[in-house]
């Protein structure tokens, strides 16, 4: 089964506009699928693979001519894992710019590397998105709201990578293998890490703490590293779209936590892989962090998807108030509660509601579903 995805829509509007396309994110999120689903339609496309060793050796000689033959009469050129192949940036600047009728489309799973690799030589030449795991709205789209629904424990727990979805009762082997050849394999060479026990005691660490706030000079005393380590290591993490960073909100009063952070999970089957952790949503006394983490991680697809361009925080005073999730776009603040049930309970703090007037919303089971694009 082919699952449908928001972005092929939008590739396929930018192809032969000008502009090389870039499409970042994890392994296995379905990024090759999804860019070969775009040009599966034009007869002449070359696909290159960053992995194949002969490949990046070929690509990494920037010679317009010996580009030239490799290229042939093909009109679309689609390199993935283009971060494994050594100077990509200019053989990537010598198509866009001698090749003006080829269309040139680059994947790769680290956002740092193919960043530093194509920044400079392709600024103002390139556009670039993020493929996440799949999307609650494209589940919707593919199976229909009600069977979702029924579905959605098995997403709390097992997550949203493609692969997941498509073979269930494999959702254990499946993360099995994806997070040691992708989590303790990978990135362990894509950051040159030499204390790899440090990185995967630092997953465990950051997996007990999603919902809470993160204290870098804590996670050093737990693991025995430097700080500088815990903060190297996270970033490598954000690159690598394992896990990202919401910051605090702090504007105008003045017992309100300010330069905080919390990190949360992409997806909550790699979470619980890390920590071992499969059991039924009903016998868990994390479900309350694990829906926290489902209900961020799927708006921030949302939003990104749907070009929604809003600043996002968490907010909390020395007093133990606390806000889960704000969004503030064009000046307006929109601050959202998350309740597994009983959101029409929910009372906001009366000091952030009189300082920001926000718009204000209770997010539980019974309306997530427009919260995430589902309808």
């Amino acid at each position: 089964m082919e699952l449908n995805r928001v972005l092929a829509k939008t590739l396929e509007k930018q192809l032969f506009k000008g502009k090389t396309l870039i499409v970042i994110g994890s392994r296995q999120v379905g990024k090759t699928t999804l860019i070969n689903h775009v040009i599966q339609h034009y007869e002449s496309f070359l696909f290159l693979d960053g992995d194949d060793s002969q490949v990046r050796q070929i690509l990494s000689n920037n010679n317009t001519a010996e580009i030239k033959q490799i290229i042939g009469n093909h009109k679309i050129v689609f390199i993935d894992e283009a971060q494994r192949i050594n100077h990509i940036g200019l053989t990537a600047k010598i198509i866009h710019d001698q090749f003006k009728d080829v269309q040139l489309i680059l994947s790769g799973s680290s956002a740092l590397e193919l960043n530093n690799a194509v920044n400079e030589t392709l600024t103002g030449r390139k556009l670039e998105y993020h493929l996440y795991p799949i999307s609650w709205g494209e589940l919707v789209t593919q199976n229909g709201y009600l069977n979702s629904l029924q579905n959605l424990n098995n997403r709390l727990i097992y997550g949203m990578y493609p692969d997941i979805i498509v073979n269930p009762g494999q959702e254990k082997e499946f993360l099995k293998n994806l997070t040691e050849s992708y989590l303790y394999k990978d990135i362990l060479a894509l950051g040159n890490i030499k204390k790899p026990d440090v990185l995967e005691r630092l997953l465990q660490a950051l997996a007990y703490q999603i919902g809470s706030e993160v204290s870098y000079n804590e996670l050093s005393s737990l693991l025995g590293v430097a700080k500088e380590t815990i903060i190297s290591y996270i970033q490598l993490l954000e690159n690598a779209y394992i896990v990202f960073r919401i910051g605090s909100y702090s504007n105008n009063l003045r017992n309100e936590i300010k330069n905080s952070k919390k990190i949360y999970f992409y997806d909550n089957g790699i979470r619980n892989a890390i920590i071992n952790a499969y059991n039924p949503i009903d016998l868990r006394s994390d479900k309350g962090v694990l829906w926290e983490n489902f209900l961020i991680s799927e708006r921030v697809k949302y939003l990104e998807y749907n070009q929604i361009y809003s600043k996002n925080y968490f907010w909390r005073t020395k007093g133990q108030q606390e806000i889960d999730w704000i969004e503030i776009k064009d000046l307006k603040v929109k601050a959202y509660e998350f309740k597994w049930k009983g959101a029409e309970k929910v009372k906001f703090p009366n000091a952030f509601v009189e300082a920001y007037q926000p718009e204000l919303e209770a997010i539980d089971k019974t309306n997530f579903n427009v919260f995430l694009g589902g309808g």
